[in-house]
């Protein structure tokens, strides 16, 4: 890639909800306004039929020409016979056969890296070894490991006063593969926000704090890829990085513009 040339990216994500949409909305909306990236093609773990979100993404795909791979991990799940993966315990086999399908789709593709955004499976060697891939983590290097719910729950209980964003390479350490670029907000004091000992994840999750801390990290996730991205692109940021960049204030410059 030279700097006249946009940095191509292939696309991962199961689109099942209205962040996964918004995303790829917005990074298109920062393609049509100059941002140097193109899609090379999308991957998406679900095919037409199985849930209107998707649905609804795959119609923003085709809309802007993009080219899109699907293979629906539940059919392949079921049509090996093979079990769910539950949390705590190895992946069962499939997973890994799953991978091994997902890369010869993508490798019929050019791209310079992978990115997942909302891909809701764990990736596996055959994946993560074929190609560079990053992952978007909403919270900081140091920070909790696992979905966003498990991610603020941590934050509240632990009485966190900042949180943040990262995108880090994708490795077999889930969520702690080498950390290429992070931003970072402030968590605000919320007196009301006392968790006692035997709290359930129920009880914090309906504290106003829970809102808020949600609320701040989705309203940085955006503009935190597109610059991710853009300083892959000026080679201020490699794969993988030789040190994590601190993106806050360009995060919070753009937040300011309204972008």
């Amino acid at each position: 890639m030279t700097p006249a040339e946009p940095l191509r990216i292939a696309w991962l994500t199961t689109g099942r909800g209205p962040g996964s949409y918004g995303a790829l909305e917005a990074l298109f909306a920062a393609i049509d306004d100059g941002l140097p990236v193109e899609l090379a093609v999308a991957f998406v773990n679900r095919e037409r039929g199985e849930f209107e979100a998707t649905d609804r993404l795959l119609d923003l795909l085709a809309g802007r020409g993009v080219p899109v791979e699907t293979l629906s991990s539940v059919r392949f799940r079921k049509a090996r016979g093979g079990s769910r993966s539950r949390p705590g315990e190895p992946l069962p086999p499939w997973r890994r056969a799953f991978d091994e399908a997902a890369a010869e789709s993508l490798a019929r593709y050019s791209f310079d890296l992978a990115v997942m955004f909302g891909y809701m499976l764990i990736a596996t060697e055959p994946l993560y070894d074929r190609f560079p891939i990053i992952n978007d983590h909403p919270a900081l290097p140091d920070g909790p490991t696992g979905a966003y719910q498990e991610v603020i729950a941590q934050l509240i209980a632990t009485g966190a006063t900042e949180s943040g964003c990262m995108y880090h390479l994708v490795t077999g350490d889930l969520d702690r593969g080498p950390v290429l670029s992070y931003c970072r907000f402030a968590i605000p004091a919320d007196p009301s926000a006392h968790v006692p000992p035997d709290a359930t994840r129920v009880d914090i999750e309906a504290l106003p704090l829970y809102d808020e801390i949600r609320a701040r990290g989705v309203a940085r996730e955006r503009p935190f890829l597109t610059e991710t991205l853009r300083a892959l692109h000026e080679g201020r940021l490699s794969v993988p990085a030789a040190q994590p960049l601190d993106l806050s204030a360009e995060v919070e410059a753009a937040l300011s513009r309204g972008v």
